[in-house]
């Protein structure tokens, strides 16, 4: 469940209420979840408890979308979809995988993604986005300048600010998805200790039984 409240229908804000109709037609998504896409809808429903950051989310997905954007569609979901898989966000992932093949992603450069770096599919242009969008999310932003000089020869100045300006969106959104506990990214700690069978002393003794 996610870690803060959702908005019920009867309390949505009228910025909410119209994305509610959008994704839930007249269903009140608190007590009957689920989106068109297989989520369960509660980004919207705990987003909905600040009405204007809501707005403020949703302006910058139409932002990216915009047909004024020097960026493609299959750029942006390239890089998205990277995003996602880096950041560790099952949500972003998941969703931008669907985006991307509304954007003409080949289904073998979706399913590359993971391990781009040993895959044949991608062409210097998309091995300079990926490239890019590690850098971003894996080393939080320290860009080489050999990896920025194979995106400029790929895409403009304009185009390059979009991009970064995508990617560090959606690592946002990935932070926020998993912080909150929200869509896919509801999920439980994974890296815990796993229990020495028996109670004997040398079950405890880890670095004894490893020494020579």
């Amino acid at each position: 469940m996610p870690r803060l409240r959702q908005v019920p229908r009867a309390e949505a804000s009228p910025e909410a209420l119209k994305a509610y109709d959008r994704l839930f037609g007249d269903r009140d998504p608190v007590v009957e979840p689920g989106t068109a896409t297989g989520t369960p809808g509660n980004w919207w429903t705990v987003f909905a408890l600040v009405p204007d950051v809501l707005v403020h989310a949703q302006d910058g997905f139409a932002l990216l979308n915009s047909r004024r954007r020097a960026l493609t569609p299959c750029q942006r979901e390239l890089a998205l979809v990277r995003t996602g898989f880096a950041a560790g966000s099952q949500f972003v992932f998941s969703q931008h995988c669907k985006a991307a093949r509304a954007a003409g992603v080949p289904e073998e450069k979706l399913a590359a993604i993971p391990a781009w770096g040993v895959s044949p599919v991608f062409d210097a242009a998309d091995r300079a986005i990926l490239a890019y969008t590690d850098e971003l999310v894996l080393q939080d932003g320290r860009v080489q300048d050999a990896t920025f000089a194979a995106l400029r020869e790929v895409l403009s100045d304009e185009a390059i600010l979009e991009l970064i300006y995508a990617v560090a969106t959606y690592r946002m959104h990935a932070t926020i998805c998993r912080a909150l506990r929200l869509e896919y990214d509801d999920v439980d700690e994974r890296i815990i200790e796993v229990p020495a069978p028996g109670q004997g002393g040398a079950a405890f003794d880890v670095m004894g039984q490893i020494q020579r």
